[in-house]
């Protein structure tokens, strides 16, 4: 009897234990590898206000300014940016003129920006390519180099923080305002792929290598290399304050940033660069919004 009464006793114990255990919060795991915030796990959305964007990871100083329809050097000088190819996921950036500052005039130097490098994510302590010229992009620096106070830069190919730009107290390029109905078709080739906003930002038109790629409308050169992935060798005409042009996937650009274009003006010559055939792949932009090309274009 005695050691049933102890078997009880044990038993009985347990189950207290056990329903006292079940009344108390549950103790949370912590990972002690690795560093937990608050901040971190109830971070309030960032309000982005009009006229900024947000880094995000896998942008780059030139589609971020094509997707808004701005020249990218003028993005980097109203960031102050000193090297353009690098940017921070979670930066916001102003993508409009600030009040009272004009846009600069293109310069008639042919640039680059690297597509392929990697966005700098801010506090990781890591040094990321690309790596900029010797001398940093600052308004002291261009006067140097306009008056032959300069260093030698490498001969390899520079990123656009070592070619002199445009101080903001230039005056701006003479854009003539572009109508509505003032397009050209920018090649002869017949329409492979139509426009649509999910798959497609523009036309693909058929054609061989070396078939001419004109202008499709007057403007400036405002981009031309190959500095957008998926694009090839790219040209980018800025027209007005609203639209923008674009010819990719060519074999030879036959223009250079900061040059004045005339519509009909030959630009380029159809290729297959990052492109499964010959192609031009032509875009408008409007306010760096992608529109349907054919509904400016004239009927063929």
């Amino acid at each position: 009897m005695s050691f049933r009464l102890t078997s009880l006793g044990v038993g009985a114990a347990a189950a207290l234990l056990v329903s006292a255990c079940a009344n108390q919060a549950p103790v949370p795991v912590v990972d002690r590898g690795q560093s937990v915030s608050v901040a971190d796990s109830a971070a309030a959305p960032v309000d982005v206000p009009p006229g900024y964007y947000m880094v995000k990871k896998g942008d780059n100083l030139l589609r971020i300014s094509l997707d808004n329809g701005q020249y990218y050097r003028d993005v980097a000088a109203w960031n102050n940016l000193e090297d353009p190819n690098r940017i921070n996921v979670g930066q916001v950036l102003r993508v409009i003129p600030p009040e009272g500052v004009a846009v600069t005039k293109p310069v008639t130097a042919p640039v680059s920006i690297d597509s392929r490098a990697p966005v700098v994510v801010a506090g990781n302590g890591v040094k990321q390519e690309p790596k900029g010229g010797t001398q940093p992009y600052s308004d002291e620096t261009l006067a140097r180099m306009r008056q032959g106070d300069s260093k030698p830069v490498e001969s390899k190919p520079q990123s656009v923080a070592s070619q002199p730009s445009p101080a903001l107290t230039e005056k701006p390029a003479a854009v003539v305002a572009l109508a509505d109905g003032e397009w050209a078709w920018p090649s002869n080739g017949k329409v492979l792929a139509p426009f649509n906003d999910g798959t497609n930002k523009g036309l693909d038109l058929a054609g061989k290598i070396g078939d001419p790629v004109q202008a499709a409308a007057g403007g400036k050169v405002v981009y031309a290399g190959t500095g957008l992935r998926g694009y090839g060798n790219l040209v980018i005409i800025k027209h007005d304050a609203t639209y923008l042009s674009a010819y990719a996937h060519n074999s030879k650009i036959l223009v250079k940033e900061g040059q004045s274009i005339t519509k009909g003006m030959k630009i380029a010559e159809v290729g297959s660069s990052d492109a499964d055939q010959p192609k031009l792949h032509f875009e408008i932009r409007k306010q760096g919004k992608p529109v349907d090309p054919l509904a400016y274009l004239p009927k063929r």
